[in-house]
């Protein structure tokens, strides 16, 4: 081969080399969290949060400014969070299907949280829905405490369809 086409092909590999390496670098990796959703478990992805704390603890964004979306109207609803992560979080909604043919309007990635606090002498148990939180807070078992912290939490993954790119 002439060493004018080997020149060619050792920059196109390199080229290609480097074009890979590139597509490499631009994957990122998010830890998966659990939740539950009328008896079945998602994922989610935990990326912001209003509080700083939370933020610190989970090395999230602390995003102070997500506490605004709390007026009337904006698109945020409730997460029955566990704060000693006794249990996966309860939400009451995910996009149905994940994806771009979502149906379900009432779905936010934005989530104000709901603490769930077990009252002394219950025996703590699974609660796998928002129902099973609400049945729970009649009986008496649980102390629900609505806070004013704001995540960002988007389901990436329920009922076997998950957001492309996901693993």
């Amino acid at each position: 081969m002439p060493a004018p086409a080997l020149r060619a092909l050792g920059a196109a590999c390199l080229l290609g080399i480097a074009a890979a390496a590139l597509a490499a670098d631009q994957v990122v990796t998010l830890p998966l969290k659990e939740a539950w959703f009328e008896g079945e478990i998602v994922h989610y992805v935990s990326t912001d949060i209003s509080d700083p704390g939370i933020a610190k603890k989970q090395g999230i964004n602390y995003v102070p400014a997500l506490a605004d979306t709390l007026k009337p109207g904006m698109p945020v609803e409730k997460a029955y969070k566990f704060p000693n992560d006794e249990q996966a979080t309860v939400l009451p909604s995910i996009p149905r299907p994940v994806g771009g043919a979502n149906a379900d309007a009432s779905y936010s990635p934005l989530w104000v949280l709901t603490m769930v606090r077990w009252k002394p002498g219950v025996a703590p148990h699974t609660l796998t829905s928002e129902e099973a939180v609400l049945a729970a807070e009649e009986k008496g078992e649980v102390e629900l405490t609505r806070t004013r912290i704001v995540a960002n939490w988007p389901v990436v993954r329920a009922r076997g369809a998950a957001l492309q790119g996901v693993r």
